[in-house]
């Protein structure tokens, strides 16, 4: 069964850090490009950072570059989002996307809350 899971989400306090993981099973990740989403309430899902599937270059929305580190550990089939210096307009359910030609998952989701 194709699965994309995130985790790490949590509630933080602005300028702290978290780490988001995407962990896929019944796919290799490698040959997808991977994507971070977000989606805060009563807003659009929007794009927050990719890495591509060839050459491991990376983009970045410019709300969070700078901020924001996207990875891959291929011997976990894992993708990672490391989010430091999180402010309070950061709180969104992040979701994970792989996308290969016309194959295109989603994880669930995790719930990040950035708040004092």
């Amino acid at each position: 069964q194709l699965k994309l899971v995130e985790s790490g989400g949590g509630l933080v306090q602005p300028g702290g850090s978290l780490r988001l993981s995407c962990a896929a099973s019944g796919l290799t990740l490698d040959s997808y490009v991977i994507g971070w989403f977000r989606q805060a309430p009563g807003k659009e899902r929007e794009g927050v950072s990719c890495i591509s599937s060839s050459d491991g270059s990376s983009y970045y929305a410019d709300s969070v570059k700078g901020r924001f580190t996207i990875s891959r550990d291929k011997t976990k089939n894992t993708v990672y989002l490391q989010m430091n210096n999180l402010k309070p307009e950061d709180t969104a359910v992040y979701y994970c996307n792989a996308n290969y030609g016309k194959n295109n998952y989603w994880g669930q989701g995790t719930q990040v809350t950035v708040s004092s």
